[in-house]
């Protein structure tokens, strides 16, 4: 051991209690004071447990000061405000109880500030799919998702629609050669930027996630997730130079794979510990943003966001480069993350969108139907009430066992036949028919975003058979 290390024992002989008040010293002096002398590390937490109240307010130990006074106390329950906050639900005949029932229960956290309830809202973990929260210094691991940073994803081509037709097979092709979904991953995955963030070495859980981060890169997950081919009809002019008209377009949609997951299954029970709450609301648990291991999701979560968001880049550009064509725009937007903004009279909060996109005054974003229905290009219009957020999609109209029990491959077939979409992988649980009307959904927010543009997907790859 370095004679510059302090150890536990040292810091039980200062007085420091037995747990994890520790491991946060160890850890904060080895980050900010690693040159300085053991005698003087020695001094300062000498100083530090003599004298707290110095050190609450400093950027670094205040931290260690926040896990001394909180650490050895017994977790006592949280309760919730026997009341909740009033919040807007868009839609609220087509959603179902258990969805209301999560939401109403979100609104009486006390960290809770403001709250909106989507049109596709469906029943999830904590808050429903199609929640938006808005909180005070507070992030909730299980009200951004499991998959942080799961996002849409469109390129425009000024390309002839009648490829679709005429030139299936190629397309076709081109997504087999250049997709990868659920366990299946490139054997050469291309190098990015985001691999170098220096969380990957400073963030203890991130670091053992990196390898597979650098495999998985560039490939999609499972489940909803797709890459399609389709048109796109721009309706209106747009900050993004494209003429009205029709194009060829391709859509993806996807998350943070193993990386985003790991980081959502570690902060959730890391919340769940330090945060006691009833068990109805027990995956609300929060984290502080004050505390270090607030700090450390928020990093996490945001490192999360930009490999996702790589992941699509990868995937539009190898498509781009296969098509022989330089995309004319691209319109992207996560759905499952957690924002700092500000609300009505310039308050800054942490607005969580699970399975919502943001839709801020001018703010792009696609909202995507189903396999067979059409998806969005839209502009948000502020609406305060919704918290500048509209749906993410159509929401589920069945779970995916209903849908697997409920609906056969003959029906698949039929369908996909009807609108003429080819569909590469994919199972029942996907069938369109699991989904809510796309159009009523549209309907029911029309005060929270403008449409701009309309895809139809034709050419549909998810994952399926030995992936």
């Amino acid at each position: 051991m370095s004679t510059k290390v302090l150890s536990g024992k040292d810091l039980r002989k200062i007085g420091f209690p037995e747990g994890r008040v520790i491991g946060v010293i160890v850890a904060t002096l080895d980050r900010f004071y690693k040159n300085k002398s053991k005698t003087f590390k020695l001094d300062l937490m000498k100083d530090l447990y003599e004298h707290p109240d110095k050190y609450e307010k400093d950027e670094v130990l205040g931290r260690v000061v926040y896990e001394l006074r909180n650490k050895t106390e017994k977790k006592e329950m949280i309760e919730l405000n026997p009341s909740r906050l009033e919040y807007k639900t868009y839609g609220g005949q087509d959603i179902e109880e258990g969805a209301k029932n999560q939401m109403e229960i979100a609104m009486k956290l006390p960290v809770t500030l403001a709250g909106a309830l989507m049109p596709d809202a469906h029943q999830g973990y904590g808050l429903p799919i199609g929640g938006v929260l808005a909180t005070e210094n507070a992030v909730i691991p299980y009200g951004v998702g499991v998959d942080i940073g799961c996002k849409m994803c469109l390129t425009l081509y000024d390309l002839p629609v009648a490829h679709l037709e005429q030139k299936k097979s190629e397309l076709k092709r081109i997504l087999q050669d250049n997709t990868r979904f659920g366990s299946a991953v490139f054997k050469k995955p291309e190098d990015d930027s985001v691999l170098e963030r220096e969380e990957f070495s400073t963030i203890k859980i991130v670091k053992h996630l990196k390898d597979r981060a650098c495999s998985q890169i560039g490939s999609s997950g499972s489940g909803n997730h797709f890459v399609e081919f389709g048109t796109a009809e721009i309706l209106t002019e747009n900050e993004f130079n494209v003429l009205p008209g029709k194009y060829l377009a391709v859509l993806s949609h996807s998350g943070s794979r193993g990386l985003g997951a790991e980081i959502a299954r570690y902060y959730t029970k890391l919340a769940m510990d330090k945060c006691k709450l009833p068990s109805d609301a027990k995956h609300l648990a929060w984290l502080d943003l004050n505390t270090e291991e607030g700090q450390e999701y928020w990093l996490a979560m945001n490192l999360a966001g930009d490999y996702a968001s790589a992941c699509h880049h990868q995937i539009h550009k190898r498509i781009s480069k296969a098509l022989g064509q330089r995309h004319l725009a691209m319109v992207e937007n996560h759905h499952n993350f957690a924002w700092k903004e500000k609300l009505g009279g310039g308050k800054e909060v942490i607005v969580h969108r699970k399975g919502a996109t943001p839709a801020g005054k001018g703010v792009f974003g696609i909202i995507p139907g189903s396999m067979t229905a059409p998806g969005f290009i839209v502009k948000g219009k502020g609406n305060k009430d919704s918290i500048n957020s509209a749906s993410h999609g159509a929401g589920r109209l069945m779970s995916r066992s209903k849908a697997k029990q409920n609906i056969t491959h003959k029906d698949l077939r039929q369908i996909l036949e009807k609108y003429g979409v080819e569909l590469m992988g994919g199972d029942l649980d996907e069938a369109p028919m699991a989904y809510k009307d796309i159009q009523k959904v549209m309907d029911y927010q029309k005060e929270l975003v403008e449409v701009i543009g309309i895809f139809n997907p034709k050419i549909v790859r998810m994952c399926g058979g030995r992936e």
